[in-house]
């Protein structure tokens, strides 16, 4: 039986066993993808979503803002034509000057990613590295043991829950995300005006500026969740307006939610993420230390102050 030379000369073919793990996970990805009606490829995901994040772009920014070659770019930006997720500007003859731009099904289809399996992906990826340490050989022999025991997918699969969706804010959801947040506000604390603010003026107080809203919504039960992420500064965000309704408790939709969150977060381009909260809150104080958020007086000193609870 023939042994696995990749992993016996580890140093001489470290980049054939990188693109290994890398076709490996990148499977487990497709599944996850196709388990939402998605046809889209792993390795055609970084060029949509740089093209959302930053709007249209030439071949040639392509080409630089994601370190690939230009026939790579090209050929990817092809096929997601052919697939009606992106469209071409003939303006310009020169190919690296064209520029590419999302259509609205492209637009729609990350929509859906971000919302069933981007962070599907995040929850897997971050429980697969979970506690590794030591040289970097020997992390990649633990990842491939690890990914031997339980694949990417099915590690997904212990973060969702069929019973619960990820669904995009829209104006006729403003109303749920005042309630939602007003039941727990007031059973716990008061209203402050800083609350009503946000609470009554949802899209332009956090959409607009260039944030976030997310709900969780329960099948039998509807919406019974929300959260928000609120643009505070470049590349800084906070996490606030979480609550989940009384009668979905015991469901981790809350869980649930704030991985999705989070994952929202990092594809928005977040190098700081935080959140405000009141030791009273112990269970969702809880459930934030348990995704790994700490406890820092440095960000309560400069924000805590808007509210006072």
């Amino acid at each position: 039986m023939a042994g696995d030379i990749l992993k016996d000369r580890a140093s001489l073919f470290l980049g054939s066993r990188l693109k290994r793990l890398a076709e490996r996970m990148q499977g487990d990805v497709v599944a996850l993808a196709e388990g939402a009606g998605l046809a889209i490829q792993p390795s055609q995901y970084p060029l949509l979503a740089t093209l959302d994040r930053y709007g249209p772009q030439t071949i040639g920014a392509l080409t630089t803002a994601m370190e690939l070659s230009q026939p790579t770019i090209t050929r990817s930006v092809s096929r997601l034509v052919e697939m009606g997720l992106v469209e071409v500007s003939r303006v310009h003859r020169d190919q690296r000057h064209k520029t590419i731009s999302l259509t609205e099904a492209g637009e729609a289809a990350l929509v859906r990613s971000r919302g069933e399996v981007w962070p599907q992906v995040e929850a897997a990826v971050d429980d697969l590295l979970q506690g590794l340490g030591g040289p970097l050989l020997d992390q990649i022999a633990e990842i491939e043991r690890r990914l031997s025991e339980t694949s990417l997918s099915q590690r997904a699969r212990a973060h969702v829950s069929p019973d619960l969706a990820v669904v995009e804010f829209t104006d006729g959801l403003a109303g749920a995300f005042r309630e939602i947040n007003a039941q727990w506000i007031s059973a716990m604390y008061r209203l402050e005006q800083t609350d009503r603010d946000v609470l009554d003026n949802p899209k332009a107080k956090i959409i607009d500026p260039g944030g976030a809203i997310l709900f969780v919504e329960a099948r039998g039960l509807g919406v019974v969740g929300a959260c928000a992420l609120q643009k505070t500064g470049e590349g800084r965000f906070e996490l606030t307006k979480m609550g989940v309704l009384e009668s979905a408790r015991g469901r981790k939709a809350g869980e649930f939610l704030l991985h999705a969150v989070i994952a929202r977060a990092k594809a928005m381009g977040a190098q700081t993420l935080y959140l405000l909260s009141n030791k009273k809150s112990a269970a969702a104080v809880h459930l934030y230390e348990k995704l790994g958020f700490v406890h820092d007086a440095g960000i309560m000193a400069e924000y805590g102050a808007r509210y006072e609870r």
